[in-house]
């Protein structure tokens, strides 16, 4: 039985007065098992409002969902019917967006595209059925609300039980702003490197010298400087005013997660953050990425991973001594880290280990010349990360899963094998879980690597569309082929099509691509086995190819998930629309 506590409309209540006492009696049992901490099956309740939160002693205003940094994790079952009632306690409209779920439009929680937001004082209740499972989060869609702690983890329980693991956790990593995320957006505009504190000195220039030579040295420093960039500018914001944490937690606040010695414990990743991207290692642990986005994969083994905003991995690891794990989130640019343990006892925490070398991008990176030329202080990770994601015909001898062990880059490209990881696992003090043989195993994760545990045979796109990502650094502008949303037609497409979209990044950033109520299967050249992703992220320079069921008729939002490039014009509505009757 559903009860709508909040039914405020008077046109709906009952004529008789029975009905009413009957309807005020039902009401009266259903707050007392709120309040009582019995929900009812499928009905959940969130109050967002203000509060003031400690962040490593700095009291900051919040907004937060039942006044949690991160909010409430949320627990659904695959195949329920959900009702989540939403009460604003702002002074200013709000939202709640559920990403990645499969739902009707009307519900997908986006002020001024799928509904007109929750004003303030108002209620309003969110209903749809629960098609799926896996590892999901939610957050505010309204202005900044996001990076101002709206978010937390959505977890789906699936309908047919699967092996489940010894211990399951949540893993959210987040960037907490210092500063008014408003006036964080103003700074970007006048000077779009002002938070870059990294750049390159004197020091620097006379070792690339010695290095590379005074002419190659001056060729690369007047490219960049033609492009007004700078080869240390991998985050438009970063720990100059970020601090990275787990679970609203900062490195100091010692979050741990329990464990006993050989326990499978599956740690679910999600990166709720506004701007940043993490690279996530365990030190002494084989990481087995079994889910990308919610969706299952074929099981392959890394040691790191970097995790785009809005992503979710997760992982099973299997520790076998009675110690102290790191749980190590570095910031892309090494300008901080969020950090926990995974620990066999409550009073015992893992040590930080040293931070990765700072990166530094290459004018490869953006699309330009001296494409041969290796940036100093580049690292494992970052070559790794490299790749341009596989394209059709060009890389079919990726469609087996039995290939994994090579990957053929595209022409022109000058990139560093991914290595296995069994030839890195010698480091002392380093006690690797045994995993199976057959599982794949690599050094650090790339796109390519993935496989969907099952196939899904999308058929030939009805339809190609190209997207440029643009930008203007100088003005702090973002937008899809040079076109800021407001400014922008929506994308039309008919119900029943597969899309192909060509997302073609001319830009110097990172840009995590999400389009809301479908699913983009990256083409990797694994065919039917491509992973299936609602967020996928286009590397500086490079070209990543999708195809896009249109399955679900409705206006969604389709975007950049870096929160300041949204906002600045990176958005376009997609309509998938019936088709025409005959």
């Amino acid at each position: 039985m559903r009860v709508n506590f909040w039914q405020t409309d008077s046109r709906s209540a009952p004529a008789d007065s029975a009905a009413k006492c009957i309807s005020k009696l039902i009401r009266g049992i259903g707050w007392a098992m709120v309040l009582s901490g019995q929900a009812l099956a499928g009905e959940y309740h969130l109050t967002i409002a203000e509060k003031r939160v400690d962040i490593g002693g700095e009291p900051q205003t919040a907004i937060l969902a039942d006044d949690g940094l991160p909010g409430p994790t949320l627990h659904w079952r695959e195949g329920e019917d959900v009702v989540l009632h939403i009460e604003n306690r702002l002074s200013e409209p709000t939202s709640i967006h559920w990403h990645g779920i499969e739902l009707p439009y009307r519900m997908d929680g986006v002020p001024g595209i799928s509904f007109e937001g929750i004003a303030p004082g108002a209620r309003f209740s969110y209903r749809f059925p629960v098609k799926q499972n896996g590892t999901y989060w939610y957050h505010g869609h309204s202005g900044m609300q996001e990076q101002q702690g709206l978010f937390g983890a959505l977890i789906i329980d699936p309908a047919q039980p699967q092996p489940a693991a010894d211990r399951d956790y949540v893993v959210l990593l987040s960037d907490w702003p210092q500063a008014d995320p408003y006036r964080t957006l103003a700074r970007l505009k006048k000077q779009s490197d002002y938070y870059n504190f990294q750049k390159r000195t004197v020091g620097d220039f006379f070792a690339d010298i010695e290095r590379l030579g005074l002419r190659e040295t001056l060729s690369d420093r007047l490219a960049w400087g033609e492009m007004r960039m700078d080869p240390t500018d991998l985050a438009d914001v970063n720990g100059s005013t970020y601090r990275f944490l787990v679970n609203g937690r900062t490195p100091q606040m010692a979050q741990h997660f329990l464990f006993k010695p050989g326990e499978r414990v599956r740690l679910r990743f999600i990166n709720a953050s506004a701007m940043t991207y993490f690279d996530v290692r365990m030190p002494g642990l084989t990481m087995q990425v079994i889910a990308a986005d919610g969706q299952n994969l074929q099981p392959l083994n890394v040691n790191a991973f970097r995790i785009a905003v809005a992503e979710t991995y997760d992982v099973i690891v299997q520790p076998q001594a009675e110690q102290a794990y790191s749980i190590f989130a570095e910031a892309m640019d090494r300008s901080g880290y969020a950090h926990a343990s995974l620990s066999p006892r409550a009073d015992w925490l893992a040590p930080v280990p040293p931070p990765t070398p700072r990166t530094l991008l290459t004018l490869a990176d953006m699309g330009g010349a001296h494409a041969g030329h290796a940036a100093q202080g580049d690292n494992h990770l970052e070559h790794a990360e490299h790749a341009e994601h596989a394209e059709h015909a060009e890389h079919a001898e990726h469609a087996e899963h039995a290939e994994h062990g090579g990957h053929a880059s595209q022409a022109g490209e000058n990139l560093e094998a991914v290595k296995p990881a069994a030839e890195h696992a010698a480091h002392a003090g380093h006690h690797h879980a045994a995993m199976p043989p057959e599982i794949p195993s690599y050094q650090t994760l790339d796109y390519r690597d993935l496989r969907a545990e099952t196939a899904t045979p999308l058929g030939k796109p009805a339809r190609e569309i190209e997207l440029r990502l643009t930008g203007d650094m100088r003005r702090y502008i973002w937008s899809f082929d040079d076109v800021k949303y407001a400014h922008a037609e929506p994308i039309r497409v008919k119900l029943g099509q597969v899309v192909r979209f060509r997302y073609v990044n001319q830009t110097m950033m990172n840009h995590p691509i999400h389009i809301h109520g479908l699913w983009q299967y990256l083409d990797i050249g694994a065919g039917a086995y491509n992973p299936k992703k609602h967020v996928v992220n286009v590397r500086p320079g490079t070209t990543a190819v999708v195809d896009v069921p249109a399955d679900a008729v409705g206006e969604w939002a389709f975007h950049c998930h870096l929160l300041y490039h949204m906002d600045t014009g990176m958005f376009r509505k997609l309509i998938v629309e019936a088709p025409d009757r005959e």
